[in-house]
């Protein structure tokens, strides 16, 4: 497909990366020559230097071809713009990022009807969900949710000494007997879909699958289920921690917040009267120490500089706070993360283009299936997909058994009427199913890819 992004900065793109490598074609638009020298040095894709609501612009990149048209530069309003343009001149589907707490549910979803936007994006409030979900389920490293919560998918890192070094799947199934499932084992740079001979080894990353309750069953059983997070503190007031705070005070739990920006903490604590907002630097340990932070449940580091948030990350787990997650919006700063303890990152920039990816697999996929939800995995090795399967699809009425699927797949959940199980080889997909895939080292587009 052809597909449009305008505003090239970490947002923008990391976009252009997950797209280019999903094969489509890309047209970059900043203000910025340096920037787009910079993209261009790195990424086959074509630019246009200039503003994105400029209509000379926008008809001399042919913009009426465009299938996908991602406006998601710093400014709502020229996103919103821009995409209106684009639309006008015959763009198939428009995609805004407008990211302005002002902007409730009820104005989003009257500026998108007004504006034609086929999808409107906001990096914070997802990056937030996303960290409330992490310490809703403190044990996770990370928690990806499916069906609408009526499957999850946690990742766990087996640590040193592990009951379950040395277990073969088979064994864990009799041991413990819920309804769960081994989907994806990382073990150093290799990603493996198991079966039921692989043991487990320390050091493993595993996603296990499986509902809400019966995940905590399993948890509780190999004595891996911490406690309930009651108290959070958050260093950084940014627009992300506003949404996060948001919805830790609806859900009982008290927040306190650290931000040296004396005005942003004004705004903060007019917003959100039930929170505790500090003016003050989260980088000094003596203030995180004095304001609590050895009697916090959790501690997320959500500033605009990364460094700032790994290092002082690494000293709230030095002092035993029991969940830490750090926001690491650079790829080199990852691994550094993990050398240094610290198992629960997250990168806005990676949500958004998981997202995206998603949506541009919806509109160029077949007719047997749609993509819900996709995640992509271990740097981008491996994916798990939900698809809503549709009449005459190639996998339906044939028992999961008699399925002749490619190596390095998956039939991990299905989802029917609400339900949601882990399907045994005598179970069949029907239409309307909610179908959830894992696949290493493929581009699944629809289900009869997953087929040999």
């Amino acid at each position: 497909m052809k597909i449009i992004v305008v505003g090239c900065g970490k947002i923008g793109t990391a976009l252009i990366e997950s797209l280019i490598a999903e094969g489509h074609e890309l047209v970059a638009v900043d203000r910025s020559p340096a920037v787009l020298e910079n993209v261009t040095n790195i990424y086959d894709v074509m630019s246009a230097c200039g503003n994105g609501t400029d209509w000379d612009l926008l008809t001399e990149i042919n913009t009426e071809d465009a299938d996908l048209f991602i406006a998601v530069t710093d400014s709502d309003e020229l996103n919103m713009l821009s995409c209106f343009l684009a639309k006008r001149l015959g763009a198939k589907h428009t995609v805004a990022r407008i990211r302005n707490p002002e902007h409730n549910d009820g104005s989003l979803d009257f500026l998108r009807n007004q504006l034609e936007l086929s999808l409107v994006i906001n990096p914070e409030r997802l990056v937030a969900r996303e960290l409330y979900n992490m310490l809703k389920l403190p044990s996770a490293a990370r928690v990806e949710t499916f069906s609408g919560r009526g499957l999850e998918m946690i990742e766990l890192k087996l640590k040193n000494e592990s009951i379950l070094d040395g277990v073969s799947l088979i064994e864990l199934r009799k041991k413990y007997p819920y309804k769960f499932l081994i989907g994806m084992v990382q073990r150093e740079d290799e990603v493996f879909i198991p079966d039921g001979n692989f043991r487990l080894k320390s050091g493993d990353k595993i996603s296990v699958i499986a509902t809400s309750a019966e995940i905590q069953k399993f948890l509780k059983s190999v004595g891996l289920l911490q406690k309930q997070v009651r108290s959070v503190m958050i260093l950084g007031a940014s627009d992300t921690a506003y949404y996060l705070t948001k919805m830790l005070l609806n859900s009982g739990n008290s927040v306190k917040v650290l931000d040296k920006n004396e005005e942003r903490c004004r705004v903060f604590s007019q917003s959100l009267p039930g929170a505790i907002v500090l003016c003050g630097d989260g980088a000094q340990q003596e203030l995180l120490l004095e304001e609590g932070l050895e009697e916090t449940d959790a501690f997320v580091a959500l500033t605009g500089m990364v460094e700032q948030n790994v290092l002082v990350s690494y000293f709230a787990a030095s002092h035993k706070v029991p969940k830490v997650i750090s926001k690491v919006n650079r790829d080199e700063f990852s691994p550094l993360a993990e050398q240094l303890g610290l198992e629960s990152v997250v990168s806005p920039r990676k949500t958004v283009a998981n997202i995206l990816v998603r949506y541009a697999r919806a509109l160029e996929n077949s007719l047997d299936s749609s993509v819900e939800t996709l995640y992509k995995l271990v740097n981008g090795k491996a994916e798990a997909l939900e698809f809503i399967v549709h009449e005459d699809a190639a996998v339906c009425h044939v028992p999961l058994k008699d399925l002749a699927l490619k190596d390095n797949i998956l039939i991990a959940g299905i989802t029917r009427n609400r339900k949601s199980v882990i399907p045994s080889g005598a179970d069949e997909i029907l239409p309307g199913d909610k179908v959830l895939i894992l696949a290493a080292g493929y581009r699944i587009n629809n289900l009869s890819d997953i087929l040999e």
